[in-house]
C-alpha cells in the first residue's frame, strides 16, 4: 500500500504555484496588475501623511522574452511617508506582510499585491529587485536589493546602501523587472490611469511608456478627504474565533468592562442590556468563560438587536464635492449630478455608496451607458458583468427617467467599506451582497431622477424652439 507523504508550503511557495488567484492570470495581465498594486501603495503612502500624491511611473523595454512577451523594467516613485529602514525587506518581500491589516479603510486588503508582483518579476526574469526609502526625517536615504525566498517567504538581501538625504526628500522607488505583453496590455493601462486620476483628483500622476511617450493627469484640486481612523469590531461582525482571540488578550476582568473595551460603540448601558439578554453575569471574567458560553456568547452577539450601528469614522468618503471635480475633469460632461449616501452595514461592516451620472459633453459614445466602478478609490476595470453595480442597473427601468438607449451617459459607483466585499483575491468585482445592491439601487434612483428633470426640460426647450420655428415661417 502506497504511503502518504505530507508537508509544509510557505504563503510565496503558494502563491507562486497559484498566481493566477491574484491577478496574475497572464502577460498582460501581469504587467497591468503590477503597475496597480504599486501605484495604490503610492497613493496610500501620500495619503498617510496628508500630502497630495505625486506619483511617477516608468516603463522601459529590456530585452525580449518569447514571440510575444518582452522583459520590462518597472520603475514607480512616489512623494509618500516613506519605510524606516528595518521594515523595508519584508515590505516588499515576504508575502502576507504589511502595514494593512487595521480596521479601517485603506486600498490595500491582504498585504499581498506589491509582494506578488515583485514575486512575478523574479520568476520570469531571475532578477532582483531595488527598494529605495526616506521617511525625511533623519538625513538618510536606505536602498535595498531584495529577491524573495519562495520556500521559506522571506526577503534575501542582496546590497544595501545609505545615503546622505541632503533634499529632505521622502517617498519610496521600487524598481525591477517583470515579463509582459505591453501592447495587449497598454489600453486597460492608460484607463486605469485615467479613472484613477477621476477618483483621485487631488493626484498627479505621470506615466512614460516603453516608446517614451509621456502622459500626464494633473490634479484639479489640492483638498483631500478625511484620513480614516482605526476603529474597533462591531459586535455583528464577530465570529467565535476572533471572540477567543479577544479573551486571549483581554486585559478586563470582567463581562462588562471587556464589551466596552473590545467592541465598537458598546457602552456601559448597552452593555449591561446585552448581558442580561445572553445571561452572563457582569462580574464574571472574561477568562473563565467555557468553550460553550463563548459559543453562545458569539451567537447572542448576533441575535441582540440593541446594538448602534457602526459610525463612519473609520471610512474616508471622496465626498460629493471631490467626485464632482474628478468626473469634470476627466469627462467634461453637459450635465453632471453626484450623491453620497449616508452610511449603511452589512455583517458589521460599515460602507458609504456615492454615486454620479453624467450626460453628453466629453462621456465616450459607445451605444449604450459606460460605467466607471471604484472601490475605496481603486478602478475595476475587469469582469464588469458580475459586479453587484452592472446588475443593478441592467434591473433598474430606464424609460421612467426620459433615458434612451443611445444617449451618451457615465454612470460613476464607489463603495467605501473596511471590508469590501470582493468576490477574488484579485479585487476586480464586488459581490452581489443584498445591502450594498439595495444602497447602491437607492442612490442610482436618487441621481437619475434629477437627470430624468434635465431631460425633461431639454424636450421641453427642444419643443419650444420647433413651435417658435414654424411660427417664423408665417
Amino acid at each position: 500500500m502506497a504511503q502518504t507523504t505530507f508537508e509544509e508550503m510557505s504563503a510565496s511557495d503558494f502563491f507562486y504555484r497559484n498566481r493566477d488567484i491574484a491577478g496574475f492570470t497572464n502577460s498582460s495581465r501581469a504587467i497591468f496588475v503590477a503597475i496597480r498594486e504599486h501605484v495604490e501603495n503610492g497613493l496610500d503612502a501620500a495619503e498617510r501623511c496628508r500630502i497630495p500624491p505625486d506619483i511617477y511611473v516608468r516603463l522601459s523595454f529590456e530585452a525580449e522574452a518569447t514571440k510575444d512577451t518582452q522583459i520590462y523594467k518597472l520603475h514607480v516613485e512616489d512623494n509618500g511617508s516613506g519605510i524606516q529602514p528595518r521594515f523595508i525587506p519584508s515590505a516588499f518581500g515576504q508575502v502576507l506582510y504589511g502595514s494593512k491589516y487595521k480596521l479601517k479603510q485603506t486600498r490595500g486588503t491582504f498585504g499581498l499585491g506589491g509582494k506578488m508582483a515583485v514575486l512575478y518579476g523574479q520568476i520570469t526574469t531571475h532578477q532582483a529587485a531595488m527598494v529605495t526609502s526616506s521617511t525625511g526625517e533623519s538625513n538618510k536615504i536606505y536602498a535595498f536589493k531584495l529577491m524573495i525566498d519562495i520556500q521559506r517567504n522571506r526577503p534575501i538581501i542582496l546590497d544595501r546602501k545609505v545615503q546622505i538625504n541632503k533634499d529632505n526628500w521622502h517617498g519610496t522607488i521600487i524598481e525591477f523587472n517583470i515579463e509582459g505583453d505591453y501592447l495587449r496590455a497598454m489600453p486597460k493601462i492608460l484607463e486605469y490611469f485615467k479613472q484613477t486620476a477621476m477618483v483621485n483628483p487631488y493626484a498627479n500622476i505621470t506615466f512614460v511608456d516603453p516608446k517614451g511617450r509621456l502622459y500626464k493627469w494633473i490634479r484639479a484640486t489640492k483638498e483631500m478627504p478625511e484620513p480614516p481612523k482605526e476603529t474597533l469590531h462591531h459586535p455583528y461582525g464577530v465570529d467565535v474565533e476572533l471572540l477567543q482571540r479577544f479573551i486571549m488578550i483581554t486585559t478586563a476582568t470582567n463581562m462588562s468592562e471587556f464589551l466596552r473595551t473590545h467592541f465598537h460603540r458598546v457602552g456601559g448601558i448597552t452593555a449591561q442590556k446585552f448581558l442580561e439578554f445572553c445571561g452572563l453575569k457582569p462580574s464574571l471574567n472574561p477568562k473563565k468563560l467555557s468553550h460553550e458560553e463563548i459559543v453562545k456568547l458569539s451567537q447572542s452577539l448576533k441575535r441582540f438587536k440593541e446594538f448602534l450601528p457602526p459610525d463612519a469614522n473609520c471610512l474616508s468618503p471622496l465626498g460629493e464635492d471631490l467626485l464632482r471635480a474628478g468626473i469634470m475633469k476627466e469627462l467634461n460632461p453637459e450635465y453632471l449630478v453626484v450623491h453620497q449616501r449616508k452610511p449603511s452595514t452589512y455583517a458589521g461592516h460599515p460602507f458609504v455608496v456615492e454615486t454620479g451620472i453624467a450626460y453628453g459633453g466629453g462621456v465616450p459614445k459607445t451605444g449604450g451607458f459606460v460605467l466607471y466602478r471604484f472601490a475605496n478609490r481603486i478602478p475595476l476595470l475587469y469582469d464588469e458583468a458580475s459586479d453587484v453595480s452592472f446588475r443593478v442597473i441592467g434591473s433598474m427601468n430606464w424609460r421612467r427617467y426620459k433615458v434612451q438607449p443611445e444617449m451618451p451617459i457615465a454612470i460613476v459607483v464607489h463603495i467605501c467599506s473596511t471590508k469590501v466585499p470582493y468576490k477574488t483575491v484579485g479585487k476586480e468585482f464586488i459581490a452581489d451582497r443584498a445591502e450594498v445592491r439595495r444602497e447602491i439601487a437607492n442612490d442610482l434612483r436618487e441621481v437619475s431622477r434629477q437627470l430624468g428633470h434635465f431631460l425633461t426640460r431639454q424636450e421641453h426647450v427642444k419643443t419650444e424652439k420647433k413651435r417658435l420655428s414654424i411660427f417664423a415661417k408665417y
